[in-house]
C-alpha cells in the first residue's frame, strides 16, 4: 500500500504565543439575578475547560454527591440539550454532574445525548427519566447502565411512554447477568425510530419491537437476529429499515427477499456489509423487477457482484431515489453514479463519493477505514486547504480510537491536509482539535513505528505547533518517548525539533517537571555528543541544543541533570569543535546562562579552562554570543568575593571586561539586535544583579537586557516591568551613590521608556511590590528558524 509514503516537511517558520484564556467568571457571575440563561452563554458552554470551571464555580453538591445549580437558573429547552450534549462529548457527564438535570423546572430536557457517558442507572434514572423526552441517545454508554436498564426507566414514566419518539441504544449491554432480559420495548408506545446497531439483540426482541404501534424506522446493525419474518407485523409502517453486517442471519436470500417485497412502505432500505460475506442478495435485489417500488436510498456497500449496469437500472425505474450506497463493490465508477448530482453516493471513484462515505459511516470503522485509503491516495497532493474534509477525518478518528487501522490511514490524510501552507487555512479549534486526536492516537498505539511517525509528520507544523490550543505538555512527553526509543535520523530531527518548540510555550512549572525526567536530559545530550563527535552541525544539532536550552530555563533539577551527565564537559567540546559557529555558540552559551543562574551550581562552572573560553567569546563579534557570555560572567562574579574559589585577580579582570565589552554593543534600539529576547516571562531575576552595587558590570548586563526588551516590545515589556515593581528598582538604581555613571544612564534611559509608556497607553495600575526569583526567564523561541 502506498498509504505510508509521505513527504517530510521542509519548511516551517512564524512563532506565536497561545490565546490567552478570557475570563468566564463574568457569563454568570450574577446569574442569580436572572429569571433565565441566555444564548449570550452558549460559546461559553461550548468549550471543555469553560464548562469544567462553571461546574466547579456555580454549583453545589447534594448529600449523594451529585451536584445542583446553587442558584435558580432556568435553562431554555435548546440550550438545556446542547449542554447535557456537550457534557457527555467533553467526557464531563457521570453520576455526579448528571445530577444538575434533575430539575425538570430548571432544565426542561427533550432531545437527550448521553453518548459514551459514564453514568450508573440509578444516576440516569433520577436525571433524565422525569423528563419528557422526545429523542434520547444513549449509544456506547458505559456498561453498567443496560438497555434493560434504560427501558424500565423510561417506562416508568407513563408520560415518557408517549412522549419518547426516538431511541438510539448503539453498542450498549442488553442486560446485566443477574437480570435476564425482559420484553419492554413494546412499553414505549410512542417509539417513531428505535436503533439497537451492535446491541445482543436477538429474534425474541425483534419479535417484541415489531409490536410497537408507531414504529417507522428500525436499526438491527450487528445484532443477532437470524429471522426477520416479525417485520412483517410493519409491513404498512416501516419506512426505515438498516440491517448492515446481519452476521448471523439464516435466511436463504430468496426467503430474505420475500420478507423485503412485503414491506410495501420501505423508503430506505441498507443491507451493506463489510466485504465479509459472498452472498449475492444485492445482486437479486436489483435485478428483481418491481420490487420496493418506493424505495429512495439503497445502500449495498460492500457487497458482491454489484455492477454499474444493474445499479443504473435500479436507480432508473425508481425516479425518487436520492441516494446509492456502494463503497467497497465493483460499482460507482459511470458518470451516472458520480454522486455530482441529485443522486448521493458513497464510493471510491472520486471525492464526492468518498466523502459522502465519510460522512454516512463515521460509526462503521471497517467503511471508515476503506474511506480514509483512497482519501490519502486522493489528497496526495492537494493543493488549497479543505477544512470540510479534514472535519471528517476528524470524526472517524474520534468515532474509533482504538481502531488501529482507522487510525493508521487517518493520521496520513492529517498530514496530507495540513502540510505545510494548508494549515494556515484551516480553522484554529479544527486544528485543535485533530491535533489532541493524533495525540490520543500516539499514546493508544506507543510501539506502531509507521503510526507514530504519521502523527510526528502532521505534528511538525508551525500553525500547529505556535497558534493552536492542544496540550503540548502531553505532546512533549509522547514526542520524548517516542525520540528515546527510536533511531530514525530523519524522524529524530523531527522529533527534537517538535520538542525545542513545544518546550519554549510551556509554563515554568512544565518545563521543569518535562526536564526533570533523567532519562530526556540523558537522551537529547546523546543527540549532541553523535553530532560533535561527527563534527555535523544540521538541523538536529541545533533544535537539540534549543531544547536543552528550553528544558534547563527555570529549572534546577533540570540544569542538575545537565551536569551530573557530563554536560558541561560535552558542552566546552561543541565550543572547541564548532569555533566558527555563532548559532551553536548562542544555544550552549544560552543554556550555559541558565546552569550559572542556580546558585548551587555555580561552582561547577568555576573551572579555569571553561572561563577562558567564556572570556574569549566575551569579545565575539555577534552580539548574542557576546550577551550570553557576559550573562555567565555576571552570574558567576554577582555573589561576591566569598563564593568565588579562583584566583580573585581573575574575577577583578573578568569584571572589567564584561563592563567595557558591554559599553561595545550597540544600543539596544539597533536593528543588530533584534533576535534577542524576543521573548522574556518575567524580570525578576534581572532585579537582584541590578543591587550588585560592588560590581557595575553585572548591574550593566541586566540594566541593557532590559532596556533591549523594553524597547523591541513597549507594549508588553514596560507594562510587565511595571506591574512587577520595576520601577521602583530602577529609582533606587538611579538615586544610590555608589551606582556606576553608565549604569545610572541605561537606568535613566529605562525610566524615559516606562514614563513614555504610561503616557501613551494611559497605564495607571500601581506597581506591585517586587519578590526575588533567583533564575533567568529567557526562553530560546526565535534562535532557530523551524527549517530543515
Amino acid at each position: 500500500s502506498n498509504i505510508h509514503n509521505y513527504e517530510t516537511v521542509t519548511e516551517q517558520r512564524a512563532y506565536a504565543t497561545d490565546a490567552q484564556k478570557p475570563e468566564i467568571a463574568s457569563c454568570f457571575a450574577h446569574s442569580h439575578q436572572r429569571a433565565s440563561v441566555g444564548p449570550a452563554h452558549c460559546t461559553v458552554l461550548q468549550n471543555h475547560f469553560y464548562l469544567a470551571e462553571i461546574l466547579k464555580l456555580f454549583c453545589e453538591m447534594r448529600d449523594d454527591g451529585s451536584l445542583s445549580f446553587r442558584e435558580p437558573l432556568v435553562f431554555p429547552q435548546e440550550l438545556a440539550d446542547q449542554l447535557l450534549c456537550k457534557m457527555a462529548t467533553e467526557g464531563l457527564l457521570n453520576d455526579s454532574t448528571v445530577g444538575i438535570f434533575r430539575s425538570c423546572q430548571q432544565f426542561r430536557l427533550r432531545h437527550a445525548c448521553i453518548r459514551t457517558a459514564r453514568i450508573s442507572a440509578e444516576a440516569f434514572h433520577r436525571a433524565l427519566c422525569p423528563h419528557r423526552l422526545v429523542e434520547l441517545n444513549a449509544s456506547r454508554v458505559n456498561a453498567d447502565l443496560t438497555v434493560a436498564d434504560i427501558l424500565q426507566g423510561l417506562s416508568s414514566n407513563k408520560t415518557l411512554q408517549e412522549s419518547l419518539q426516538r431511541l438510539v441504544l448503539n453498542g450498549l449491554t442488553m442486560s446485566s447477568l443477574e437480570e435476564p432480559s425482559r420484553r419492554c420495548f413494546s412499553a414505549m408506545q410512542g417509539l417513531r425510530a428505535l436503533s439497537v446497531s451492535s446491541v445482543d439483540f436477538y429474534d425474541s426482541g425483534l419479535v417484541d419491537v415489531c409490536s410497537l404501534p408507531r414504529l417507522e424506522s428500525l436499526d438491527i446493525s450487528n445484532t443477532s437476529v437470524t429471522n426477520l419474518t416479525p417485520l412483517l407485523g410493519l409491513r404498512s409502517r416501516l419506512r426505515y429499515l438498516t440491517m448492515h453486517q446481519l452476521k448471523r442471519l439464516e435466511m436463504t436470500t430468496a426467503q430474505l427477499l420475500a420478507v423485503l417485497s412485503q414491506l410495501e412502505g420501505l423508503q430506505h432500505l441498507d443491507i451493506s456489509d463489510d466485504k465479509q460475506f459472498t452472498s449475492d442478495v444485492a445482486r437479486q435485489l436489483l435485478e428483481t423487477p418491481g420490487i420496493l417500488p418506493q424505495l429512495v436510498s439503497l445502500d449495498v456497500s460492500g457487497r458482491k457482484q454489484v455492477t454499474d449496469a444493474s445499479v443504473r437500472a435500479f436507480v432508473e425505474a425508481r425516479p425518487g431515489m436520492t441516494f446509492v450506497g456502494l463503497l467497497a463493490t465493483d460499482a460507482g465508477f459511470s458518470d451516472f453514479l458520480s454522486g455530482e448530482g441529485s443522486l448521493k453516493v458513497t464510493g471510491e471513484a472520486n471525492e464526492t463519493q468518498i466523502c459522502e462515505a465519510l460522512r454516512r459511516y463515521s460509526e462503521r470503522e471497517g467503511f471508515v477505514r476503506e474511506a480514509l485509503f483512497h482519501l490519502f491516495s486522493l489528497t496526495h497532493a492537494i493543493e488549497k486547504p479543505r477544512p470540510d474534509i479534514l472535519k471528517l477525518v476528524a470524526l472517524g478518528m474520534k468515532n474509533h480510537p482504538a481502531t488501529l487501522n482507522v487510525q493508521l490511514a487517518a493520521s496520513a490524510c492529517v498530514f496530507n491536509l495540513t502540510k505545510q501552507e494548508l494549515a494556515f487555512g484551516m480553522p484554529v479549534r479544527l486544528l485543535g482539535n485533530i491535533t489532541q486526536l493524533l495525540l490520543e492516537a500516539m499514546k493508544t498505539f506507543p510501539n506502531h513505528q509507521q503510526l507514530q511517525k504519521n502523527c510526528l509528520l502532521s505534528l511538525c507544523s508551525d500553525r500547529i505547533l505556535q497558534e493552536v490550543p492542544f496540550n503540548r505538555f502531553e505532546a512533549a512527553k509522547l514526542v520524548m518517548q517516542w525520540l528515546c526509543n527510536h533511531e530514525d535520523q530523519n524522524m529524530q530531527r523531527m522529533a527534537v525539533a517538535i520538542i525545542s518548540i513545544l518546550a519554549a510555550k510551556l509554563s515554568t512549572e512544565q518545563t521543569a517537571q518535562l526536564g526533570a525526567e533523567l532519562f530526556i536530559v540523558k537522551q537529547l545530550l546523546h543527540i549532541v555528543r553523535q553530532k560533535t563527535c561527527q563534527g555535523i552541525v544540521d538541523a538536529t544539532l541545533k533544535f537539540t541544543l534549543s531544547a536543552l536550552w528550553n528544558l534547563t530555563d527555570e529549572s534546577p533539577t533540570t540544569c542538575r541533570h545537565f551536569i551530573e551527565n557530563q554536560g558541561l564537559e560535552l558542552f566546552i567540546k561543541v565550543l572547541e569543535s564548532f569555533p566558527s559557529e555563532s548559532s551553536i555558540q548562542q544555544k550552549v552559551l544560552g543554556l550555559l546562562n541558565n546552569i550559572a543562574e542556580v546558585g548551587e551550581l555555580q561552582g561547577e562552572l568555576m573551572v579555569q579552562s571553561f572561563l577562558d573560553h567564556i572570556r574569549s567569546l566575551l569579545h565575539s563579534p555577534e552580539v548574542e554570543v557576546s550577551y550570553f557570555a557576559a550573562g555567565i560572567l555576571a552570574h558567576l562574579t554577582s555573589r561576591g568575593e566569598k563564593v568565588w574559589t579562583l584566583d580573585l585577580s581573575l574575577r577583578t579582570t573578568l569584571l572589567e571586561k564584561l563592563h567595557s565589552a558591554i559599553l561595545k554593543w550597540p544600543t539596544p534600539e539597533c536593528e543588530m539586535c533584534t533576535s534577542l529576547f524576543v521573548f522574556s516571562r518575567s524580570f525578576n531575576p534581572f532585579f537582584p544583579l541590578l543591587e550588585c552595587f560592588q560590581t557595575p558590570g553585572v548591574q550593566l548586563w541586566a540594566a541593557w537586557a532590559m532596556q533591549h526588551v523594553c524597547s523591541k516590545n513597549a507594549g508588553r515589556y514596560c507594562s510587565m516591568l511595571l506591574e512587577e515593581g520595576g520601577q521602583q528598582q530602577l529609582e533606587a538604581v538611579r538615586s544610590h551613590p555608589k551606582t556606576h555613571g553608565d549604569v545610572r544612564r541605561l537606568a535613566e534611559s529605562i525610566l524615559d521608556s516606562l514614563h513614555h509608556h504610561r503616557a501613551r497607553t494611559g497605564y495607571t495600575e500601581p506597581p506591585k511590590i517586587h519578590t526575588h526569583r533567583g533564575t533567568c526567564p529567557q526562553k530560546n523561541q526565535s534562535q532557530v528558524p523551524f527549517t530543515f
